[in-house]
């Protein structure tokens, strides 16, 4: 008779736990979800896709053209690539 009360147990304990998860179970995706918005939002500042993106501080009036350049001549033409083999179909 106490086999039988062991495995009642068991197996009340294990319906317990399988239906308090399903319960548990969108509100702890939503508290998860809440976490990682909150730590994209830290990394990637307030507002990560209004009219700042990367966070650059420059208060700039709507419609002056601004360029910003690297370095000259970063790009080099005489730099040899490699060869170039002109393929024909077969057919």
């Amino acid at each position: 008779m106490d086999f039988l009360r062991t495995i009642l147990i068991v197996l009340l304990v294990f319906f317990a736990l399988r239906f308090s998860w399903k319960l548990a179970k969108p509100y702890l995706m939503r508290y998860i979800a809440k976490k990682m918005g909150e730590r994209f939002e830290k990394s990637f500042g307030a507002n990560p896709f209004g009219n700042n993106p990367f966070g650059k501080n420059t208060q700039e009036e709507e419609g002056t053209i601004t360029i910003d350049r690297d370095a000259p001549n970063t790009r080099r033409t005489s730099k040899k690539v490699g060869d170039y083999v002109d393929f024909e179909e077969v057919e």
